[in-house]
């Protein structure tokens, strides 16, 4: 969340820069709104000043025996007009506290420039793409053949975009989501955390998903209490601290969860709305750090590499990309996306986000860091996707699939499912 002075002090800078991202900046409104609430502000103060010497007259008027009468009412007039006064800041202050809550975060000056996914650029590429002797299936021919994957009775129950794993296929889904699990909490240094799936508006206000994507979500209410599915469980772990003041000296704070996520999807069409690409609910492994705003570039490169080993340790073929301005989240300053090879479709698609939000999103949930010295400013955070469990069961079912219609395990993912093989009919071989 954007600060209205700042906003304002940048003037056309600011409009330059959120104007790379695709966003019209209307200073006017902004400037206008900020103006009201100052003189508000003003207005109430001078007749809190003239309130204080009425009251002071009143009591020596009093003192002496004198008639207090007019006082009195001049006393009673005041406290209205500051009350109507004060109650006229108070609707200031929430259309621009609304409006400014609208505004996406900057992008960094190093974000590509581009509207679009079109003009994202690769940075590296890692592991070569498998070639075929024959012509490779996609996973949903690969998982509904072999009856591990129903997407016939996922729609059943719930209708289109969600699946049923089954067998080897659940078992393949728990083994990848304790393996990254593994590796984080293991080798990288995060703290594992349950988290509720259901959360305020306050929570999804503080990471940005309200008010701007309120349609996207899905919400729940009963009796008088409104709750919201989280579409990630960056929402609940980055809310972990919401208005607390932490100290610099244990950051950063490294957090991991592996929970269901509900979304939308809205806008998906074509490929996407079949398989385990696009889905209502799908789960997944997310890292979220909090750190000192002066490391948060070097975070995210850490934070992009805990991402990257995943892919590495299941020797899946992907490829690294820095975002366009115009193609980032709307609190992130800067993201490196990961990208998967999928065979089937004969391009790499997005298994991974990580992004740095800069102090957008903790200015919106308040959470601020106090050094030693009791210098105090907001916290820096930063998300991704470690990984999420049906996109990269999809691409490793066709990355690792074989003429014979079998899918090869990754060595790493032995101990955790305890087979090397899923047979074209759904068997496993240890």
């Amino acid at each position: 969340m954007h600060d209205a002075r700042t906003l304002l002090e940048l003037g056309d800078e600011a409009v330059t820069r959120l104007a790379r991202r695709g966003y019209t900046l209307d200073l006017a409104v902004i400037g206008e709104l900020f103006e009201r609430r100052n003189s508000s502000i003003k207005a109430a103060d001078a007749l809190r000043s003239e309130s204080k010497k009425v009251s002071a007259e009143f009591g020596a008027t009093a003192k002496k025996g004198g008639d207090t009468t007019e006082l009195r009412e001049r006393s009673l007039s005041l406290t209205e007009q500051i009350d109507a006064i004060e109650s006229e800041k108070n609707k200031v202050d929430a259309e621009l506290h609304e409006l400014l809550l609208t505004i996406p975060n900057f992008p960094a000056d190093d974000a590509p420039d581009g509207v679009d996914e079109t003009f994202n650029v690769e940075i590296r590429k890692h592991g070569t793409p498998p070639a075929f002797s024959f012509t490779p299936r996609d996973h949903i021919e690969i998982g509904e053949s072999a009856g591990i994957i129903d997407f016939g009775r996922s729609a059943k129950l719930a209708g289109s975009r969600f699946s049923v794993a089954r067998g080897a296929g659940a078992v393949l889904e728990r083994a990848l989501a304790t393996f990254f699990l593994s590796l984080h909490t293991g080798r990288h240094g995060y703290e594992e955390v349950s988290v509720p799936y259901l959360v305020n508006r306050p929570t999804m206000t503080g990471t940005g998903q309200l008010p701007k994507f309120e349609e996207d979500l899905f919400r729940t209410t009963l009796a008088d209490k409104e709750l919201f599915l989280i579409p990630t469980a960056e929402v609940p772990l980055t809310n972990l601290h919401a208005g607390e003041v932490l100290p610099t000296e244990e950051l950063p704070y490294a957090y991991t969860a592996w929970t269901p996520c509900f979304r939308s999807e809205a806008g998906s069409y074509g490929r996407d709305t079949r398989g385990l690409i696009r889905l209502h609910q799908f789960s997944k492994v997310e890292m979220v750090r909090i750190v000192d705003p002066a490391q948060s570039r070097a975070e995210l490169e850490t934070m992009l590499g805990h991402a990257e080993t995943c892919l590495r340790e299941l020797g899946l073929a992907y490829r690294v990309v820095k975002l366009a301005a115009g193609d980032l989240g709307f609190a992130a300053t800067f993201t490196y996306d990961l990208e998967v090879w999928i065979p089937s479709q004969n391009t790499y698609r997005e298994v991974s986000s990580c992004s740095d939000c800069g102090s957008f999103q903790a200015r919106r949930a308040s959470i601020r860091i106090k050094s030693k010295d009791g210098k105090k400013g907001f916290a820096a955070t930063l998300n991704g996707s470690g990984l999420p469990i049906g996109r990269t069961m999809a691409a490793l079912l066709e990355q690792n699939q074989q003429q014979d219609g079998s899918v090869s395990i990754p060595e790493v993912l032995v101990p955790f499912t305890g087979f090397r093989r899923i047979n074209p009919d759904g068997t496993t071989e240890s």
